[in-house]
């Protein structure tokens, strides 16, 4: 939050909400943790129906269509339908999930992200850079163990209003 507990800054760009509902088109399954999914519910809010334009609608409509893994020891339950909740993220799992999937899967924060980056789970990172800093910055590539190099591909970039830029890299192994 900042500014007395405001989440403005994170206000979409023009254009971004129609460009990032394409991109989440094609996932069938997002995997958060715990703090991305309590963000991200916000999606299936009952009166959600009544309080955003078309662009938010579509959105909205493409996440409830997805199935979610929400990875955390805290937690107790989950609010969302097509939602699960798993304590530990299995390597072994989620390998077998995307060999099983016809449709792509999604990671959901940088916690998470590192993990999956780490265990080879990651073909490609979706990054968009806003330009406001906050304390307590988690990276969004994570470090990694020494003997590890990352490797990236630019394959798209694409700018939009208030700063925002949108990169698209394939990790090359």
């Amino acid at each position: 939050m900042a500014r007395g507990g405001h989440y403005d800054w994170s206000l979409p760009a023009e254009g971004s909400t129609a460009f990032i509902t394409e991109l989440m088109r094609p996932i069938g399954t997002y995997l958060y943790g715990r703090k991305n999914y309590e963000t991200m519910s916000f999606w299936e809010a009952p009166d959600l129906t009544n309080m955003t334009g078309p662009e938010n609608q579509d959105f909205m409509r493409i996440w409830q269509s997805a199935d979610k893994i929400v990875y955390s020891k805290s937690l107790e339950s989950v609010t969302t339908q097509k939602t699960r909740l798993e304590k530990d993220f299995d390597v072994q799992k989620i390998q077998e999930l995307k060999k099983k999937s016809d449709k792509d899967l999604c990671i959901g924060g940088p916690t998470l992200a590192a993990l999956a980056i780490r265990n080879n789970l990651v073909e490609e990172i979706h990054l968009f850079v806003v330009p406001t800093t906050i304390g307590n910055v988690i990276p969004v590539i994570p470090v990694l163990p020494k003997d590890i190099v990352l490797r990236l591909e630019l394959i798209e970039e694409r700018r939009f209003s208030e700063g925002w830029v949108y990169l698209n890299y394939r990790i090359q192994i």
